[in-house]
């Protein structure tokens, strides 16, 4: 620990520049996958703005629990099956995946297509820990 201090202390420029560098790069990368809600804030999109729940996980974790009303399009296949989120164009879209990762590419890939979507932060991990109803 004294030999980290110490580094900074004499290379407190490099260090600097460091930080720099990768706060930038997490606010670039935040930009690039979108908007995140929290489960609480998916919940009042979906009650109060018709909120379409899009779950871009595998089929098997899909049936292993999903949100009510969810629509299930694996990311591996969202190219090709983007299509049927045409009629819920006007309507926010919350992107699902396991834990909130996978779901900045699909975001990315709708907002471009021209959707309103926003992506659930922690996936359906964090709704599964807050207790939130999932149907199988």
């Amino acid at each position: 620990m004294d030999q980290v201090l110490e580094f900074i202390s004499n290379h407190y420029l490099l260090v600097a520049a460091w930080v720099f560098t990768l706060i930038m790069l997490l606010m670039a990368e935040s930009r690039k996958s979108g908007k995140s809600v929290s489960p609480a804030i998916a919940t009042q999109l979906i009650n109060k703005e018709n909120a379409v729940v899009l779950d871009i996980r595998a089929n098997k974790e899909w049936a292993n629990g999903h949100i009510t009303s969810a629509i299930n399009i694996p990311l591996a296949d969202l190219d090709r099956r983007i299509g049927e989120l045409e009629k819920h164009k006007t309507h926010p879209i919350v992107v699902v995946c396991n834990l909130g990762q996978s779901a900045s590419a699909a975001t990315k890939k709708l907002k471009d297509a021209g959707y309103n979507a926003v992506r659930l932060s922690g996936g359906m991990t964090e709704w599964k820990s807050q207790s939130l109803p999932v149907v199988k």
